[in-house]
């Protein structure tokens, strides 16, 4: 099995505020990790470094093999990210959602349809595509926008 997420050392400092102390993992594709602790232990601005938004004061990490610091673009490219609150918008329908989408992850004309289709109906939501987000449940709405994360096919989906 590949290693799609390893860090090492991976440390981050806020002033004298020491936020996340030299953690070290593996985690291998194809498997589901979690990270839990109480809060305050660090686990959001792990993800935050591990997904490009934070930048590491120390440590290494690698995103299926590229480097966080010295490659973000392509280690953000095999990356979905499945926010705590919707990302979606309301006022559009859930096929322009994931068409959009697709459109800002730079997934060809061609193959944007058949993707959206093909994740509306894995998350049961085909027969609703041209409803506004506005009227779907909120758990329709997560399905949705775990739909979205995908729509590029990363190799790793982080769930906050």
């Amino acid at each position: 099995m590949n290693v799609i997420v390893e860090a090492k050392g991976l440390t981050k400092q806020y002033g004298h505020f020491l936020a996340v102390d030299h953690v070290d993992l593996e985690v291998f594709e194809g498997e589901i990790f979690g990270l839990l602790g109480p809060n305050g232990a660090g686990k959001t601005t792990t993800i935050r470094m591990l997904t490009g938004q934070t930048k590491p004061t120390s440590g290494e990490a690698l995103i299926a093999g590229y480097d966080i610091i010295h490659e973000p673009t392509k280690a953000k490219e095999s990356v979905g990210i499945v926010p705590e609150v919707s990302n979606v918008y309301d006022e559009m329908s859930a096929w322009d959602n994931l068409i959009f989408a697709a459109k800002l992850y730079g997934i060809p004309r061609s193959e944007r349809g058949s993707r959206a289709a093909e994740l509306l109906k894995l998350f049961g939501l085909y027969e609703r595509r041209e409803d506004k987000v506005g009227s779907f449940s909120k758990g329709m709405k997560r399905r949705l926008t775990i739909g979205a994360a995908l729509i590029h096919k990363p190799r790793i989906v982080f769930f906050r």
